[in-house]
């Protein structure tokens, strides 16, 4: 114990922890008023100018702990994955309501408020102790010029009690650095529960991209060997058939039916597993889809980016199988197509103007659609009323 006492001063760690203590000061600085703002709109949200500082506030504050996470990870290693995107509610009242039960800010209040004045008082007591006892050991050298009243004898008892600061400012900076690592760990890093979901949100974002570009893989193979080796095998069934004898002709014939047969098996695989309508974007393959149908459709489409390949595969089938149910079993005049970015997430809506009473346990499908959009973390819902219209919304995030 001694001896980590007298070597604490110049130790890697102390001096690490010192800077770390300075870059604190620093990153804390410009969040504290954000926090100190978020703190008094909590104490007057009952009136109607605390509630719009809270809220924004809290918007600003979550986004801190990636800030926070900087100087965390260069010094001590310390390191956490982002933090779980914030819910989403449709319209400003939706908004305030997602901001105000956002645990991610108000941890992040909490940290910011406690933060600056930590590092603060820490950098002042520091730098105090250790400036002070620098000074009070090397007073003997300097008495000469300085004698400040006293006699030189005595400096060295200055010096003594200088000693014991340069050997207390260590503990005091790590005491300080321990008490925040603490808050980072409790408010800004996520608990074991938040990382396992974490973990298993990117494992299955990754085994979606992953079987995505399988489908993609097998669905070229398919359209590049097999399907190439069929029309191979049916040209020279045509060249056999024309020297074959009329014995050996209806052998052929059937042959090159079974061949016919199954390409357009293969086809309705292939597309199956990737429409080659998606190849030229989502929102020609949607344009493809409302023109094959037996009801005029109105299309709209309206995405700032290009969606991941499972993600437009899955939007191009509930429109498929959308337009599908509204051409035979609607009795409907006209459909409208609306596929748009609100909110950050990705909103189909389909109407139509037939007879409605679409239900999910109908048999037309819908319950197959809505456990696709749950499978990617969206929803599906249904306003079918008897009489009509019907809309159906399909939600899902803009990230598989």
């Amino acid at each position: 114990m001694i001896r980590a006492i007298l070597r604490a001063p110049v130790e890697r760690r102390t001096w690490r922890e010192v800077g770390y203590v300075l870059v604190g000061l620093v990153v804390a600085f410009p969040v504290f008023p954000i926090a100190l703002a978020g703190a008094f709109g909590v104490v007057y949200s009952v009136v109607t100018v605390g509630l719009p500082v809270l809220v924004t506030a809290l918007w600003l504050l979550r986004r801190t702990p990636n800030w926070f996470r900087v100087p965390a990870r260069r010094f001590f290693a310390e390191d956490w994955p982002d933090p779980p995107g914030k819910p989403r509610r449709p319209g400003p009242a939706g908004f305030v309501l997602a901001t105000l039960g956002d645990g991610t800010a108000w941890r992040a209040l909490v940290y910011g408020l406690a933060k600056f004045p930590l590092v603060l008082v820490t950098t002042y007591v520091g730098g105090c102790a250790g400036l002070a006892g620098v000074a009070a050991i090397t007073y003997p050298a300097w008495w000469f010029a300085f004698p400040l009243d006293r006699e030189w004898s005595a400096t060295w008892l200055l010096a003594l009690q200088g000693v014991g600061l340069v050997l207390l400012f260590p503990w005091v900076i790590r005491a300080a650095v321990s008490l925040d690592r603490l808050l980072m760990r409790t408010l800004l890093a996520p608990g074991t529960d938040r990382l396992r979901i974490a973990e298993l949100e990117a494992s299955q974002a990754a085994l979606r991209a992953d079987s995505a570009a399988v489908l993609r893989r097998v669905e070229r193979n398919l359209h590049d060997g097999t399907q190439a080796r069929l029309v191979t095998l049916g040209v020279t069934l045509s060249r056999i058939e024309a020297r074959a004898g009329d014995d050996l002709r209806p052998l052929v014939d059937d042959a090159q039916q079974a061949v016919v047969d199954a390409l357009a098996e293969l086809r309705d695989i292939v597309r199956g597993l990737h429409p080659p309508a998606l190849d030229g974007g989502l929102a020609l393959a949607i344009e493809t889809l409302a023109g094959r149908g037996a009801v005029p459709v109105d299309v709209h489409v309206d995405l700032p980016l290009r969606p991941p390949d499972v993600i437009a595969s899955a939007v191009y089938f509930t429109v498929g199988e959308l337009l599908t149910n509204v051409s035979r079993h609607a009795g409907a005049t006209r459909a409208r197509v609306d596929l748009r970015s609100v909110d950050g997430l990705i909103r189909l809506e389909v109407t139509d103007d037939g007879r409605g009473g679409a239900r999910p346990d109908a048999g037309s499908g819908l319950a197959g659609l809505r456990r696709r959009a749950l499978a990617l973390d969206g929803s599906l819902s249904i306003d079918s009323p008897d009489g009509g219209p019907t809309t159906v919304t399909l939600t899902l995030p803009p990230e598989a």
